[in-house]
Order: structure tokens, then sequence, then C-alpha cells
């Protein structure tokens, strides 16, 4: 890998992380549905600018429908059930649990591809899902309805990531990554608007949250994507998927410097408990030993 694609990998570790951020500041105040719906539209339109500028016409029409249904699943519902959980959850909990989203996309594959869900899988599965829980019984507060809820809400949130993630692969191998990522979040924001249209907030937000929604939109979300794909090109999908490892490091680090949140030995046992899961389930960590050595 060259210098400047992990270089590139920094970075969009860094803007992805920073989405939990922004969505514990912003969350709160807007409601999660609005933020959402916001954060998809903005974007929406900053990639549609992009495209144009480059040169490029979003093929939208033809595959409106696939659209809506990928919206849904890899946009609407996920951001939504995030940006809920983040109401109650501080930001590096939620990143580290949403870092299992490798995980269920391999449960959701084996379901619905029937693709081979192997030992490393089961293992890397068993692992990560003892990291959540360590990391929810160790959290710096009292556990309650709330903080347990908000929990299942991420979990379910990776699973709609992971039905998002096959159905992408299934019927839109054809589509440029560019228009996949214009026509996601138009079809999320599509959907959204309506819900979002009666839950607005009955006072104005402050500066904070604006420049959180924009940060959220702008940065994490639409230039994130352009990171993204481009990484896929140059390095490919494998290579690419190490964001996932560097997301809730990054995470943690935003939490600890603009929101005073507080790093527990559970907090570490956990991350690096879900670390160390994804890492065997991707083949990053081989179970068997060749001369003494992992293989």
């Amino acid at each position: 890998m060259k210098k400047r694609d992990f270089g590139l990998l920094l970075i969009l570790g860094g803007l992805w992380g920073a989405s939990f951020l922004f969505i514990r500041i912003a969350s709160p105040i807007l409601g999660p549905f609005l933020l959402v719906d916001l954060r998809v539209i903005i974007s929406f339109v900053a990639l549609i600018i992009y495209a144009l500028l480059i040169g490029k016409r979003p093929q939208l029409r033809r595959y409106w429908k696939e659209y809506l249904l990928l919206g849904t699943y890899n946009a609407a519902i996920p951001f939504t059930l995030i940006s809920t959980a983040g109401i109650y959850l501080p930001a590096s909990m939620s990143a580290i649990i949403n870092s299992t989203t490798p995980l269920f996309t391999a449960l959701v594959a084996w379901i619905w591809i029937k693709e081979p869900l192997t030992k490393r899988k089961i293992v890397g599965f068993i692992l990560g899902i003892i990291g959540v829980s360590i990391l929810i019984g160790f959290r710096p507060v009292s556990i309650d309805d709330n903080v347990i809820l908000s929990s299942l809400l991420i979990i379910l949130a990776t699973i709609s990531y992971g039905v998002g993630g096959v159905y992408a692969s299934k019927k839109l191998q054809e589509v440029t990554a560019l228009d996949l990522a214009i026509g996601q979040q138009l079809g999320a924001g599509i959907l959204l608007f309506p819900v979002a249209m009666f839950n607005l907030p009955t006072q104005m937000p402050s500066l904070e949250v604006i420049y959180s929604v924009m940060g959220l939109a702008l940065l994490s979300t639409a230039l994130g994507y352009l990171i993204y794909f481009k990484l896929m090109k140059e390095i490919g999908p494998v290579n690419t998927s190490n964001v996932t490892l560097l997301v809730p490091v990054f995470s943690i680090i935003w939490g600890v410097l603009f929101l005073n949140e507080v790093i527990t030995i559970g907090t570490i046992i956990g991350l690096l408990l879900i670390l160390l899961s994804i890492a065997i389930a991707t083949k990053r960590i081989s179970l068997k030993r060749r001369k003494g050595k992992l293989v």
C-alpha cells in the first residue's frame, strides 16, 4: 500500500470516527429523523455538484427502485438507529459497537446468499459479541434500559448495513460507485422526508448543532464516500475494509478531546476483543499455526 493510500485510509477513519461525535452533539437537539434526513439530503446535493464538476451525469432513473431499497437498508434505517442510540450512548461506545458490522454482514451473507459461515467467522462473531457485552457492562455510568436498548439499536443497524451491502452486490453490480452513493442518499432522503417534517425542533438549533450537521453531511458522508470509493479503486475492497479497525479508535480520540468522554478498562478490553474478532473473521489473523508461526 502506497503512503498516499495509507494516508487516505487514516483520513477516512478520522472522518467516519467523527460522525459519531457529530451525532452525539446534534441528535439530542434535532432528533434522529430530522438529523438523518438533513445528513443524506445535504450529502446528496454535495455529491451531485461534485459529479457535475467532474463531468459525470448520474443515472438515477434506471435503478430508482433499487436505490430506494438501498437507501432504506444502507442509510435510512442504520443512520436513524445510530442517531437514536447517540442520544444515550457516548460517541466512542457507539462507534465500537458499530465496528461489528463486518461480522453481521457475514451472517447476513450466510443466510441470504448461502456464503459459507466458516469456523473463523463463527469464532470472530462470538468474540465480537463478548466484546460488546464487556463494553456495555463496564460503562462508566449505571446500566439502564436506555443504554441496553441503544446498544441493541446499533446492533440492528449493523445488520441493516449487512442487508444493504449484500443487496448492492446482488442487484447493483454494474452501477458505478459514485452513482451508488448518490442514489443511496437520494433514496434515503425521500423516505425520511415525511417523517422528518413531523419531528421538527421546537427551538432554533445552536451553532454547535448546525456545524455538527454540516460536518456529518459534508465531511463524514459526502467526502467520506468519495475517499472510500477512491480507495476501493486504488487498493481494492479488502485493504479498504481496514478502515473498520480505525473508525472506533478515532471515535475514542474525538470523544475524549471534544466531549470529555471517559475511557475505562472495559472500553479498552471491549475494543480489543471486537478488533480481534474482525481480524479473525476477515483473515487478518489465522487460527492455524505452521512451524510455530501464525499463517
